[in-house]
């Protein structure tokens, strides 16, 4: 990061933007600094590296960045508007799309309210029916039209997704029950056996696709009036292209982790209506099984890194319910 502290003064000043008074807000991720003035929002690549993603070199994070935009556009055309180079002139000030060397790239979004995120909705109790039957329909539409990529997917990617989530899970025994982890990476495996033929079925015949990747409810926004995904995965295929089912299962997990288990089914039975052919959800339950694990090792790692005692207590009892959740599922207990 330190190589990009120039690029990041710049874009956390106003003047930047030609609004000398204006205020900037910044927004971090783990991949990502969001720059929010006036009505745009300006996403830079962190200069990173993660098991998934690469972004210390500058081409790399060029390529991620024109990628976000082709990818997010599917579902989220009018909230993409353009990739721009940030660069050095010849007096050493700073500018976007100049005429000197390039220090590093931006994706330009159209900014939204926050309280227009689905998660915010669904912590609000402000998330309606009509809502998520628009959603399933826009996701459902997406997924139709979406690329069809046989050469991943399938039980043997699957495993690997185990793999990684029990990997992940063990490594926090002082906030789950190791006991609880090794049970649900047996259970996993054994459902993962059981639908193995489906699961090399549905690859075959076109329901693996390039998805969305991250799928969840604060990935989706009320733009405009319609339910729009967006931050979709650009800098893995293996991550993004995925069973369908497997990509909706996040939006129905985190639905049903805020108890609002009746528009999961709500959800679910529209995306069902909408969907391009007849869906056989058998896989479903593992698919919510091992959204809810991931989601489950997220949340303890933010626990161990919080600083505030309470809400470190509060993200480690949502992983250990996730968890719990997670072997339900296999159970039977998780199609909405």
């Amino acid at each position: 990061m330190n190589d990009q502290q120039d690029v990041i003064a710049f874009l956390s000043r106003a003047a930047s933007y030609g609004a000398p008074d204006g205020e900037v807000e910044r927004i971090e991720t783990h991949g990502s600094q969001v720059f929010l003035h006036g009505e745009r929002a300006y996403k830079l690549k962190r200069a990173v590296a993660y098991a998934a993603l690469d972004y210390r070199r500058l081409d790399s994070r060029e390529r991620a960045c024109r990628a976000e935009l082709r990818l997010n556009r599917r579902t989220a055309p009018d909230l993409y508007l353009a990739v721009r180079s940030i660069t050095r002139e010849a007096d050493g000030a700073l500018r976007f799309d100049g005429a000197g060397p390039v220090l590093d790239w931006v994706v330009v979004m159209r900014r939204f309210p926050q309280a227009a995120l689905f998660e915010n909705l669904a912590v609000a109790g402000r998330l309606t029916e009509a809502l998520v039957e628009r959603l399933g329909a826009e996701v459902a539409r997406f997924h139709a039209g979406a690329e069809i990529t046989p050469q991943f997917g399938g039980p043997q990617a699957l495993r690997l997704v185990i793999e990684e989530n029990h990997r992940e899970l063990c490594r926090y025994p002082e906030l789950l029950d190791p006991a609880a982890v090794d049970a649900l990476h047996r259970a996993s495996l054994a459902a993962l056996d059981a639908q193995a033929a489906e699961l090399e079925r549905r690859r075959r015949a076109g329901r693996v696709r390039r998805c969305h990747g991250d799928l969840r409810l604060a990935n989706v926004c009320l733009l405009d009036g319609r339910p729009t995904p967006f931050d979709g995965i650009e800098f893995s295929d293996r991550l993004s292209c995925i069973d369908v089912l497997h990509d909706l299962a996040f939006l129905l997990l985190d639905l049903q982790h805020h108890g609002l288990d009746a528009l999961a089914t709500r959800l679910l039975h529209n995306y069902l209506a909408h969907a391009g052919e007849p869906e056989d959800c058998r896989p479903l339950p593992l698919f919510l099984a091992l959204r809810a694990a991931t989601r489950g090792f997220t949340l303890a790692c933010s626990a161990r890194r919080q600083r505030d005692p309470a809400q470190s207590a509060d993200k480690a009892r949502q992983a250990r319910a996730l968890l719990a959740r997670a072997a339900a599922c296999l159970r039977g207990g998780g199609l909405p």
